[in-house]
C-alpha cells in the first residue's frame, strides 16, 4: 500500500467524531488507526465504536481518544505471511503490518466476500418483515412520476424499490409488504414479472394514510418486530445490526439517522449586547442526524396509530416522545444514506452505486 493511501486510514487522537465519520465514508472500510506525534500506533477506532459512543453520549464533537481502543492486533512484517490466520483467529478483518518501532507499514485487510453468502448464519433477518410505503406519488420528482410510479423509477437499469429489496434480501429477509396506492396497477405489474424468491404483499390504500396510517391495514400479519422503509431510499448499513440494537435496547420505536454535515457559506458573526462582536468563524460547519426514513417498530405499536387516519412516522414518533416512550436511534454516516427523493441527490445516488454510465 502506497503511502498516500496509507494516510487515508490513519488519524490522530485529536480528531473528533464527525471528523473520524468523514474519513471512515472516505476509505468505505469502516476502520482508523490512531497514530501518536511520532507516527506510532496506539488505538484502534470502528464505524462500530463510534456508533455506540453516539447511542451512548450522542457527542459528535468528542475527540477519538475518548472511544479508541487501546490494544490493536498488529503483525509484523517478518510474520506477515501469518496474517490470514491471524485475523481469523481474533475475527478482525484489518490487521496493520508494522515496524519494530511500532509504526504501520502497511495494512492487510480481509476479503469482503468468503463464499459464505447464502448459508443461514448469514441470513439473520428470514423471519423478519420488511413494510415498504410505496404509495406517494414523488411529487418532489416530477416529470418523472408523472409517467412512472416513484418505486419504479430507476436507479441504473433497475428500479429503487428492486434494489431496495435485494439489499434486504441479503440478509434472507422474504416476508415484503408494500403500501400502495398511487399507480399501484403498474407496481403489482412489474413485481408480479420479477419474483423469484420472496413474498411480496400488497396492502391497497383507498385514500392515502401517510408513512404510519397505513400499517393498521397490516395489524393481522405483524406479529414480532418489523421493519418500515421509504421507497426512495437506500441504506448501506448492517440490517442484522440495527434490528439487533432494536432488540436490545428496550425500544418501542428505533428510527435510523444519518449524520448530516451542513457548511455555512459566509462568515458567521457572534456577537453580546449592544452589537458588540466577540469573535467571528470562517464558514463554520454544522452537524446533525437526520431521519432516513427507515425504523423498527414492536408490533405492539400498531394499537398507537389511528385507523383510516392520515398518520405520519413522525405523527407517531411524536407521541411516544409526549408519552414518555421508549424512541431510539441508530446512528449512520452521511455516505451511508442515499435518498433518490430529489433529482439531485438521485444523481448521488448512481454516482455513488457506480451507475452514471449505465
Amino acid at each position: 500500500m502506497k503511502r498516500e493511501e496509507l494516510g487515508r486510514f490513519l488519524i490522530t487522537q485529536t480528531v473528533i467524531v464527525v471528523e473520524a465519520m468523514q474519513r471512515i465514508d472516505s476509505n468505505a472500510k469502516g476502520i482508523l488507526f490512531v497514530i501518536d506525534e511520532s507516527e506510532k500506533l496506539i488505538g484502534v477506532v470502528t464505524d462500530g465504536d463510534i456508533r455506540r459512543w453516539l447511542i451512548k453520549t450522542g457527542d459528535l464533537q468528542g475527540e477519538i481518544h475518548h472511544i479508541m481502543n487501546r490494544n490493536p492486533k498488529v503483525i509484523t512484517c517478518k510474520e506477515r505471511k501469518k496474517a490470514k490466520e491471524y485475523m481469523e483467529k481474533y475475527l478482525i478483518t484489518a490487521l496493520p503490518v508494522v515496524t519494530k518501532e511500532n509504526r504501520i507499514k502497511d495494512i492487510i485487510f480481509k476479503e469482503e466476500s468468503d463464499g459464505s453468502e447464502n448459508t443461514e448464519q448469514n441470513m439473520p433477518l428470514q423471519e423478519v418483515p420488511v413494510v415498504i410505503m410505496a404509495g406517494g406519488k414523488g411529487t418532489r420528482l416530477y416529470p418523472y412520476t408523472k409517467i412512472l410510479p416513484k418505486p419504479l423509477i430507476p436507479i441504473g437499469d433497475i428500479p429503487i424499490m428492486e434494489r431496495i429489496i435485494h439489499e434486504f434480501r441479503k440478509y434472507g429477509v422474504r416476508d415484503f409488504h408494500a403500501t400502495v396506492n398511487y399507480r399501484k396497477s403498474m407496481i403489482k405489474s412489474y413485481f408480479s414479472d420479477n419474483i423469484s424468491d420472496y413474498m411480496l404483499d400488497y396492502v391497497e390504500e383507498d385514500k392515502p394514510l401517510g408513512t404510519a396510517g397505513s400499517l393498521t391495514l397490516l395489524g393481522d400479519k405483524l406479529h414480532k418486530p418489523f421493519i418500515v422503509t421509504n421507497c426512495d431510499i437506500l441504506i448501506h448499513a448492517n440490517y442484522a445490526d440495527i434490528y439487533q440494537y432494536h432488540l436490545e435496547s428496550g425500544n418501542e420505536l428505533t428510527m435510523v439517522t444519518a449524520l448530516k454535515n451542513i457548511v455555512v457559506p459566509y462568515g458567521v458573526v457572534h456577537s453580546s449586547e449592544n452589537g458588540r462582536i466577540y469573535s467571528m468563524e470562517e464558514k463554520p460547519r454544522l452537524s446533525y442526524f437526520v431521519n432516513t426514513g427507515m425504523y423498527i417498530l414492536n408490533p405492539e405499536l400498531l394499537k398507537d396509530i389511528p385507523e383510516g387516519a392520515f398518520f405520519h412516522m413522525t405523527d407517531l414518533a411524536d407521541k411516544l416522545l409526549k408519552e414518555e416512550r421508549g424512541v431510539g436511534m441508530y446512528p449512520i454516516s452521511e455516505e451511508s444514506f442515499l435518498d433518490m427523493g430529489e433529482f439531485e441527490e438521485m444523481h448521488r445516488m448512481e454516482e455513488k452505486l457506480s451507475l452514471k454510465a449505465e
